[in-house]
């Protein structure tokens, strides 16, 4: 039998491919963070850089796509230090973010204790990741990222704690019955539609998945009770939420047709958000003999309001909407 031919995988240097880390690296982490969010398992979305903390500057600063939860993430183009660990927490104190990624090109053991002791101490509801900046390419082939995870939180120390905390009991009991229900479903809608979310468990009520636009989602959730899913105008400007909620709404009656039933259309009055709902029989989270009946609904149903959205002009017709309101401001 012939030998089978195989290149040699050899690394690169990171600085090699980014001169420079501000101008370079944070751009390109900002427009392929898809890198993260497979290697740490979120719907990551990045929407800021540079953004500013008291006189200091976070490189980058955006949000868990499935649970709406801050995500900040610092990057050094070099070996950890004392210096950026220090701003992490700096920058930590001013976006209360639930999760904190530090990204450098390799860490010291002092470092990587550092991150551990603070998934150890801080609250549940905190992360801290260490990832290595790592670059490859086989023989001349173009560079490819290959990130690895170097440091991440023990999720089983933080069950743990949250369990003995008897302060918070009753919502422990809630989160736990909730992260069960999610991590039925999840393995469920990744198997049929693994674009929707690279996630696999949450401690909400609620589950975004991606449309493919900031500050759309397609939503599921338990809502006064009973299961929901929604497509969810999210975004952190009141105005731009109202402004694609009545986009849509000009077009009601062809959605509605597309969707193959009728929605609730909510716009929320008084809130940031908006929304539009279809509300389900399902009114019992703890009932898992039904959960498979649950995810087929909210599979069905969200696959239907894709086919709604597109009927209408698609996900691209409301990322003009934005356009359209920055160039009236202007």
């Amino acid at each position: 039998m012939a030998t089978a031919k195989l290149g040699r995988l050899s690394p690169v240097e990171a600085r090699q491919v980014w001169a420079h880390e501000a101008l370079d690296f944070t751009p390109w982490l900002l427009e392929n963070v898809d890198v993260l969010s497979d290697l740490l398992g979120m719907d990551l979305v990045l929407d800021v850089a540079e953004h500013p903390v008291g006189g200091f500057r976070l490189d980058l600063k955006g949000y868990d796509e499935a649970t709406g939860e801050v995500v900040i993430v610092e990057n050094q183009l070099g070996r950890s230090d004392h210096s950026h660990l220090g701003q992490i927490i700096t920058y930590a104190a001013g976006t209360d973010p639930t999760t904190i990624v530090w990204v450098a090109t390799g860490f010291s053991e002092e470092h990587r204790a550092a991150i551990d002791w603070l998934n150890q101490r801080t609250d549940q509801r905190t992360r801290v990741f260490g990832v290595v900046i790592r670059v490859v390419q086989i023989g001349n082939s173009v560079p490819a990222p290959n990130f690895e995870l170097v440091a991440q939180p023990n999720d089983w120390e933080k069950e743990v704690k949250r369990a003995i905390s008897t302060t918070s009991a009753v919502g422990s009991s809630a989160s736990h019955r909730y992260r069960q229900f999610w991590e039925h479903i999840l393995p469920r809608i990744k198997a049929v539609h693994p674009e929707w979310t690279r996630a696999n468990t949450s401690n909400q009520s609620w589950f975004n998945t991606s449309l493919g636009l900031s500050g759309v989602v397609g939503s599921l959730a338990w809502s006064n009770g009973r299961l929901v899913s929604q497509v969810y105008f999210d975004s952190p400007a009141a105005h731009l939420n109202k402004a694609r909620f009545e986009k849509l709404r000009e077009q009601q009656a062809a959605f509605d047709r597309a969707l193959g039933g009728t929605a609730t259309w909510d716009e929320m009055a008084g809130r940031k958000g908006a929304r539009i709902v279809l509300q389900s029989i399902y009114d019992d989270v703890t009932d898992t003999t039904q959960w498979p009946d649950m995810a087929s609904w909210v599979i069905k149903t969200q696959a239907d309001f894709r086919r709604a959205l597109a009927a209408v002009g698609g996900i691209e017709k409301l990322r003009l909407v934005a356009s359209d309101l920055s160039t009236r401001v202007d």
